[in-house]
Formats: C-alpha cells, sequence, structure tokens
C-alpha cells in the first residue's frame, strides 16, 4: 500500500465531506477511493472513519490521524518543491484568491504584467466575495479587505476602501437628499444577499449605536446588479469605493452621507507565515505589492 497515497486520498475524502466527493476531486473511482480508505483502516488496525449514506466523520483516532497526514504530506511537498527548484527560481503555478471585482479591476492587470515578466509560472486565480483558507485551499497569496484575523498569515498593507452609500442624482431628485444616517431610513434601499462580509449600515468610525438602514426595495446577489439598480433610479445602496468610481466619476451615481463615512477598511496581502516561503511567492509579492499601493493611491484608495 502506498502510505502517501492513502493518506492524500483520506485529506480529499474528509475536506470534501463525503467518499463521493473526494472520488470527483481525485478524478478517481469511487470503488478505488473507499477500497484506498479501508486498506489505511487494515493497516492501522482502527476506524478512521464513520461512514452515512451521504458524509463521513471522523472517529478520534481518525482526527489525530488526518491532521499528521496534512503535515507529512506539506513537508512532503516542500521536499519536491525544493527538488524541482521552485526555491531557486520563480517558476511553477502560483495561486491566487482576491474579491470578484477588485481583482478584475486592480489585481489582473497587473497580475498579467508579472506573467510576462516571468514565463515560467503559471497563475490561478480565484476570485469570490468572501475569504478563504489559503491553508485549506491550496492558495500561495490573497487578496484581503479587512482586518487580519488570522495569525497564520502574514499581511502587508497596500491601501484601503471605503463603504460609500450612493443614488442617482433622478433617485434624489424624487426622494430627496438625506441629511443625517436617521434619513436613511425613509428611502427604498437596495439590498446585497448572501455576503457574510456585509455587516450592518453603520456610521462615524462603525459606531454599532449608530445605525441606520433603508428599507429593502430590490434585493440582489450580486454587486454589479445592486449598482446597475442604484444606476437606474430605484433607490440607495450601499458598496465598496472601488465598485463605483467610475459611477461616481461620470456622475451615475452621487455619494451621500460623506460626512458620517465609516473608517476605511485595510486592503492587505497576506500569505502563510510558516515555512520556506517559495520564490515565486516571494517574485509575486515584491511585483505586486508596490505596483497595488501606487494603483490604489492613484484611484484615491491609498
Amino acid at each position: 500500500m502506498d502510505r502517501f497515497e492513502a493518506m492524500s486520498v483520506l485529506v480529499a475524502v474528509v475536506e470534501e465531506g463525503s467518499l463521493s466527493a473526494g472520488a470527483r476531486k481525485l478524478g478517481t473511482p469511487l470503488a478505488t477511493v473507499s477500497r484506498k480508505v479501508s486498506d489505511l483502516e487494515e493497516h492501522l488496525g482502527t476506524k478512521l472513519l464513520i461512514r452515512t449514506s451521504r458524509r463521513v466523520a471522523l472517529t478520534d483516532a481518525g482526527r489525530g490521524y488526518l491532521e499528521a497526514s496534512k503535515r507529512i504530506l506539506e513537508q512532503v511537498g516542500e521536499a519536491e518543491r525544493i527538488a524541482t527548484g521552485e526555491y531557486s527560481e520563480p517558476r511553477g503555478q502560483l495561486s491566487i484568491t482576491a474579491p470578484v471585482v477588485f481583482g478584475r479591476l486592480h489585481v489582473l492587470p497587473i497580475a498579467a504584467d508579472f506573467l510576462i515578466a516571468h514565463p515560467k509560472i503559471d497563475l490561478r486565480m480565484y476570485m469570490i466575495d468572501r475569504n478563504v483558507s489559503l491553508i485549506d485551499e491550496h492558495l500561495d497569496v490573497g487578496v484581503r479587505l479587512g482586518h487580519l484575523e488570522d495569525s497564520a498569515l502574514i499581511a502587508v498593507r497596500v491601501g484601503t476602501v471605503r463603504r460609500v452609500i450612493c443614488a442617482s442624482p433622478s433617485y434624489i431628485a424624487h426622494a430627496g437628499m438625506p441629511k443625517v444616517p436617521e434619513d436613511i431610513q425613509n428611502h427604498d434601499g437596495i439590498t446585497l444577499q448572501g455576503f457574510s462580509t456585509s455587516p450592518g449600515w453603520r456610521y462615524r468610525g462603525d459606531n454599532d449605536e449608530l445605525t441606520a438602514e433603508p428599507r429593502t426595495r430590490v434585493s440582489v446577489n450580486t454587486v454589479e446588479a445592486a449598482i446597475d439598480a442604484a444606476s437606474q433610479g430605484l433607490g440607495v445602496v450601499r458598496v465598496l469605493s472601488y465598485q463605483v468610481v467610475e459611477e461616481i466619476k461620470s456622475g451615475a451615481l452621487v455619494p451621500l452621507l460623506e460626512a458620517y463615512a465609516p473608517e476605511p477598511i485595510p486592503v492587505q496581502l497576506v500569505y502563510p507565515g510558516k515555512g520556506m516561503l517559495p520564490v515565486k511567492v516571494r517574485a509575486f509579492l515584491d511585483w505586486m505589492t508596490p505596483r497595488l499601493r501606487a494603483r490604489l493611491a492613484a484611484a484615491g484608495l491609498g
């Protein structure tokens, strides 16, 4: 039995939540995955997984073995990266994550030039509007909007963004200009649903006691749709400043209650802090950091 392979199978099954999902992730027949887990349990003489019709759960022995397997596989992976020269020259696959709109507008243009300058690097860019675990998703670098909560990561600050409340001139002409936060409660609102990073509408440094939200007239699940709805005069919307730069510049949207704006949100490049940093990651950070900082400063997001 190939124990490294068996460990990899176990990790995939647990991370995906079931034998069938693990098999899909590995591109391996379900029967093969099930047999490898069973062979591993037989070799160890203990049960690692509790199987149900839909999911799997770890036994106490399984939890300990899984963590040890992850450490071993990471050490093996690092040894292979050293052997293949990944620590001596920028090469290999670089995996990064960023918020969808921010990544498209600001990260991808810089990354494109980075790839031209480093032809031996391939890019995998995972754009999603929530924070994902760099370790669990095997990502090298993340672009995070907000304060760092994971102490296992190292952060480099490159700028800030703000939460902006805005509406179209036609809506303001019809409904009136809010003077204080409490006025927002009398306005139609466009609400983003399904965003775990969208807190309540707070003001003056995100003071919990000073909150006021409009009544929801339109509810959408993408930022682009929310901005379009606001531009068409359907109500007020609250988004991040970089998301509406062009609309505000063109006059399609007008900022509201700027005197009550909450504290800016830091923009940071984050990466795992343990182990030797591959040259490809160091090269990307050295390339991205000054250019992203300058780009955000030029856009008034520094």
